[in-house]
């Protein structure tokens, strides 16, 4: 019989995983590795649903080549980058607490230009 931490290991291991839609757009994807704007991003769901947070961690430490801080602060995205879950903005929904599911869709718009 495997002992709890064996158990807890092989649990963790059988993870679900979810796969999100990512997209970038103005001018999020010059901070991106290849300056992509387009991707698609596969997260672990252990005991629940990961959350938006989860994505933006992932992208930070994943997705981002440079500038990490002009993305996110405090595992959210910084002031002026706009995030839409499934075309509905996420201050409507919960936030960076969002839970996403297989097949959801999450766009990240920067509404900073320069002059």
């Amino acid at each position: 019989m495997a002992d709890k931490s064996t158990q807890q290991q092989q649990q963790q291991e059988q993870a679900t995983k979810i796969t999100v839609s990512v997209e970038f757009s103005g001018g999020m994807e010059l901070l991106m590795k290849d300056k992509t704007q387009k991707l698609q991003v596969e997260l672990a769901a252990v005991e629940e649903s990961p959350t938006v947070r989860d994505l933006i961690r992932y992208i930070r430490d994943n997705v981002v080549a440079e500038k990490k801080e002009l993305f996110s602060k405090n595992d959210t995205v910084c002031p002026g980058i706009l995030v839409i879950v499934n075309e509905v903005d996420w201050e409507v929904e919960d936030g960076a607490d969002t839970r996403l599911e297989t097949g959801d869709s999450v766009l990240f718009i920067s509404t900073l230009h320069g002059g």
